[in-house]
């Protein structure tokens, strides 16, 4: 489901490309990301929704049966008991279209990368 020819220039024109079932599962994702996180930006990278706040926080992806949620490693090893239940890799879980996405485990999980982020930018402002 995942389109790859296109050159997406902003995550609503990302979501607009899926049908409606699965455009109300992003925007209830990337909702759930701003309330997490209201100071990242929205950005498009490696073709993909994901948020930026003091380095990269979070990607999303709609593909044909899960939306792949990528939060990088440390998310995923953070939580690595309650997305015992998903697939996943070292750096994402797959979350399926025909389940209701665990929506205030992807917010501890964004709070999470918030803070991560700040304190790798606090430490590098002390060098």
């Amino acid at each position: 489901m995942q389109k790859k020819a296109i050159n997406f220039k902003n995550i609503d024109a990302y979501i607009s490309e899926y049908p409606e079932n699965v455009r109300v599962i992003l925007e209830e994702l990337r909702i759930t990301i701003k309330r997490a996180a209201p100071k990242a930006e929205e950005v498009i990278s490696y073709q993909m929704p994901a948020f930026k706040y003091k380095g990269m926080l979070v990607y999303f992806a709609a593909y044909k049966n899960h939306i792949g949620f990528y939060p990088t490693a440390s998310g995923i090893a953070a939580f690595k008991k309650e997305l015992s239940v998903y697939k996943g890799a070292k750096g994402s879980v797959q979350f399926p279209i025909d389940e209701k996405l665990p929506l205030s485990l992807i917010s501890k999980i964004v709070k999470l990368r918030v803070k991560e982020n700040e304190a790798k930018a606090t430490a590098k402002k002390r060098k």
